[in-house]
C-alpha cells in the first residue's frame, strides 16, 4: 500500500488536465497559466464543470509543485513560465495508468467500460482485459479503489483515492427519482411557457392581419 499523497480538489483537477493535455495536445504542452485555466474549466470531459479563476488555478499549481507532481519550465528560452506534470516520476506510473488516474480525477467514478472509452481519448486501450491490467497497479498502490455498482447497475466502478470525496460516490435511489421528477416538471413548465408565448404571438399576428385587411364594400341596393 503506497499512497501517501493527498490532493486538494482543485489540485486534482489541474493534475488531471496536465496529464490529459500532455497526451491529447502535445503541440500546446507545457501549459501556460491561461491554458491551464481554460483546460480546468473545459465544458467537455469534465465532471463537474468548474469556473476557476486565475488565483485559484495558480494556487492549485503551486500546491502540485510543493507535492512534486508539477513544475515550471521555460521551453525554448521562453520568458513565459509554463507547467508540466511529473506524475510518472512521483507516482511511479506509466502513461496509460496516468491517463486512467487523470480520467478518474476529471470525471469521477466509472465502470470498466466507461474507463476504456474515456482513457481511449488519450491512449488506445485494446480490450477490457487490458483495462483491468492497467488498473491493477493503481489498486495495489492505493491510488484507485473498487466500488460496488451504482443503483440500477450491475457493473462495479472504480474511483481515485488521491483526493477522496472529490466526487459523490452514490446518489440514493430516492434522490435519483426526485431528480428525475424535478427535471420532468422543469421541462413541462418550459414547454408550457413556450406554448403560451406562441399563442400570444399568433394572437398578435392575427390582430395585425385584421388591421391590414380593407373594409368590406357596402352592399348595393337592389
Amino acid at each position: 500500500m503506497k499512497r501517501e499523497i493527498q490532493l486538494e480538489p482543485y489540485e486534482a483537477r489541474l493534475l488531471g488536465v496536465l496529464i490529459e493535455k500532455a497526451l491529447t495536445t502535445p503541440d500546446g504542452y507545457p501549459l501556460t497559466l491561461n491554458a491551464a485555466i481554460n483546460a480546468a474549466n473545459q465544458k467537455s470531459n469534465r465532471e463537474p464543470v468548474l469556473n476557476l479563476d486565475e488565483v485559484e488555478v495558480a494556487k492549485a499549481l503551486a500546491g502540485l509543485e510543493r507535492k512534486y507532481l508539477a513544475r515550471k519550465v521555460f521551453p525554448g528560452n521562453s520568458r513565459v513560465e509554463k507547467y508540466i506534470h511529473i506524475g510518472k516520476e512521483c507516482l511511479g506510473l506509466d502513461a496509460l495508468a496516468l491517463a486512467t488516474l487523470a480520467e478518474l480525477m476529471m470525471r469521477g467514478p466509472q465502470t470498466l467500460g466507461e474507463l476504456r472509452t474515456h482513457v481511449g481519448r488519450m491512449l488506445a486501450v485494446e480490450s477490457l482485459d487490458k483495462m483491468i491490467e492497467v488498473l491493477a497497479p493503481l489498486i495495489e498502490n492505493a491510488y484507485v479503489e473498487r466500488l460496488p455498482p451504482s443503483p440500477g447497475s450491475r457493473a462495479e466502478r472504480f474511483a481515485q483515492l488521491l483526493c477522496p470525496n472529490l466526487h459523490p460516490i452514490d446518489m440514493p435511489s430516492g434522490a435519483v427519482e426526485e431528480t428525475a421528477t424535478v427535471a420532468g416538471q422543469s421541462r413541462l413548465a418550459t414547454l408550457t411557457l413556450r406554448l403560451d408565448a406562441l399563442e400570444a404571438e399568433v394572437k398578435r399576428l392575427r390582430q395585425r392581419l385584421e388591421a391590414l385587411e380593407p373594409p368590406e364594400p357596402p352592399e348595393e341596393p337592389e
